[in-house]
């Protein structure tokens, strides 16, 4: 397909040629070709940047040959751009002398643009705001309904924002949708959870991309506990590579984690792991005696039942970083669900 209408130029602008490029789009008219295969195509077919501009509709697509359709889209420079109605725009940049068959596919273009644009899935104005934050992180959604439903919502593509997954987080304000037992928020700023609220953080990206920080707080969720309700993606480092290949069977079957289950199952087990998770958060027996509102003379106690079951010291830096790693794998499982 790259460069078909090069080709087909270098032979002769002739019928039969204009006739080939007619069909091209007749077929993806009444294939009822999404926005985004629309201009997709038609960029492999020009062999240079095309894309399609509807402001009033909240769509400004652009596709180069090889590359997937991006956004946003408006004409570049020295651009032919074909207009039509309701301010919606097609263009073709190219980037040398224009092809004999440059006119034909810019026509044919325009008036794929305008069916598909009837026909297309992008989501109604009438939809509410749950329906139209869960399409903008739908993964199969593409970049035309994505760009439309944020039109809807009031947020441009290019917007900076954040995506929280939460638990028990139903009363924080944002543009919100319940998918499965996790709520996602679109966020500007985190704001305080409410008690018992568990949120995982994703990136900060343009809102077209927020299906990414959607997955990505999704992970951060499922590395959350009672000891640290709020995590951040970024601050996950490389631990966010074991989330994606671990599963609850696996992570159970880990010697330091069952050793933690056998230490939570004793007498006092919430309180010697949250002294654990206090070490490995402060650094130091005394700092997490402080963190816990406990006197620094009940920890060696704790610590070194907690070594007895682990087998490893676990006031040491090596110790710690063996205990923080089963601590937070043993949340990934504990957690396998949100994810």
């Amino acid at each position: 397909m790259k460069g078909l209408l090069l080709r087909l130029s270098g032979l002769d602008a002739d019928a039969e040629n204009a006739v080939r490029v007619i069909g091209f789009f007749d077929r993806l008219i009444t294939g009822r070709a999404g926005l985004d295969a629309l201009v997709r195509s038609t960029a492999e077919l020009a062999g240079c940047r095309v894309g399609v501009h509807a402001p009033g509709q909240g769509l400004s697509l652009r596709a180069e040959p090889g590359e997937d359709v991006m956004t946003p889209g408006t004409a570049p420079a020295r651009a032919a751009v074909r207009r039509l109605e309701g301010g919606v725009e097609v263009w073709v940049a190219r980037g040398g002398a224009p092809l004999p068959l440059d006119d034909m596919l810019l026509e044919r273009f325009a008036i794929a643009t305008a069916i598909l644009l009837e026909q297309s899935g992008v989501p109604r104005p009438e939809l509410g705001d749950p329906a139209l934050v869960e399409l903008v992180l739908s993964e199969h959604a593409g970049t035309a309904e994505r760009s439309r439903a944020l039109h809807l919502l009031g947020i441009a593509p290019a917007a900076r924002l954040r995506v929280l997954a939460g638990t028990g987080v139903d009363g924080l304000a944002g543009r919100s949708a319940q998918l499965g037992g996790v709520r996602a928020i679109f966020v500007d700023t985190v704001p305080a959870l409410p008690d018992g609220g568990r949120a995982g953080i994703g990136p900060e990206l343009p809102a077209i991309d927020a299906a990414r920080s959607w997955s990505a707080a999704r992970t951060a969720l499922r590395f959350t506990a009672g000891a640290e309700p709020v995590v951040w993606w970024e601050r996950l480092g490389s631990l966010t590579a074991l989330a994606g290949r671990l599963d609850g069977p696996d992570l159970a079957e880990l010697p330091d984690i069952r050793a933690l289950d056998r230490l939570a199952s004793e007498a006092h087990g919430d309180d010697t792991l949250a002294a654990l998770d206090a070490l490995c958060a402060t650094g130091s027996a005394r700092k997490a005696a402080a963190v816990l509102h406990r006197h620094h003379s009940t920890m060696p106690a704790r610590l070194a039942r907690a070594e007895a079951v682990l087998g490893f010291e676990v006031d040491s830096p090596a110790g710690r970083f063996r205990l923080h790693l089963a601590l937070m794998l043993r949340r990934l499982r504990d957690n396998n669900g949100l994810g």
